[in-house]
């Protein structure tokens, strides 16, 4: 399994999935479809699936104009999301195969919006799982809870995703890692992880390069929305319960200006 990041709009990142043996292709939230027809061709790959995992513009907005490029590409989606040139509509718990190894699984995480998909990638021995996270995970951070609740994006966050293997790469679906790590600091001034991490995103940066993938396991040492169910973290909130406390977060977060 190769992965590329393809950086669109101002901070939008879509991505390019291949399964190298066969030279098929998935292409995650591209909003830019010609950037990505360059990619798919420099690389000689064929591509089979695009993967939304919302309906909101910045993601969904180059659905028509893909599908018109490559005729017979299917366009998933999330069956509540009403997603834009859609052909096939996901539900949690869909799987589907790219190439000869590698296995899509589809996971319902609501709440940024009603029908947010996230598209779990395994392949073969050695390949680490992928995890594409859209607008619900970021790096550090969460998605705004535009259609859903605190109670949605806990289980999203700390039930579906935090389950996940802790090797698993995280792809989320923009460039907020900076900003997202020094609201983190604001939470958590002791943790020493966190402080690890802002130094290297911005090294990242500084050079051009993404801060992106995380990985599962970092996000449970260094994301204060996957922590939530730590009773130190709640303290410091004020709140007494995991719900609460992502929800007291999130309003810290809209407010937060650094």
């Amino acid at each position: 399994m190769k992965i590329f990041h393809i950086p669109c709009l101002e901070d939008n990142y879509a991505y390019l999935i291949i399964d190298e043996d066969t030279k098929e292709a998935a292409v995650v939230d591209p909003v830019e479809p010609q950037k990505v027809l360059d990619l798919a061709n420099l690389h000689g790959v064929h591509l089979k699936f695009l993967l939304t995992t919302h309906h909101h513009w910045d993601h969904a907005g180059g659905n028509e104009k893909m599908k018109e490029l490559v005729p017979g590409i299917q366009v998933c989606g999330g069956s509540l999301d009403n997603v834009k040139a859609c052909t096939h509509l996901v539900h949690n718990g869909d799987t589907f195969t790219l190439g000869s190894h590698l296995t899509i699984l589809a996971l319902h995480t609501p709440c940024h919006t009603k029908g947010h998909i996230s598209y779990y990638v395994t392949g073969k021995e050695g390949d680490h799982p992928a995890v594409f996270t859209g607008d619900t995970l970021f790096i550090a951070g969460c998605g705004k809870f535009f259609e859903g609740t605190a109670e949605q994006m806990y289980q999203s966050l700390c039930v579906t995703l935090g389950s996940l293997p802790k090797p698993t790469q995280v792809y989320c679906g923009h460039e907020y890692t900076i900003k997202n790590l020094q609201f983190a600091l604001s939470i958590e001034p002791d943790n020493v992880k966190l402080h690890e991490k802002l130094k290297w995103a911005q090294k990242q940066r500084q050079e051009g390069l993404p801060t992106i993938p995380s990985t599962i396991e970092e996000e449970l040492e260094t994301n204060p929305y996957m922590r939530v169910d730590l009773p130190e973290l709640m303290a410091k909130v004020g709140c007494e319960s995991p719900v609460e406390t992502i929800q007291k977060l999130r309003k810290q977060k809209d407010n937060w200006r650094g």
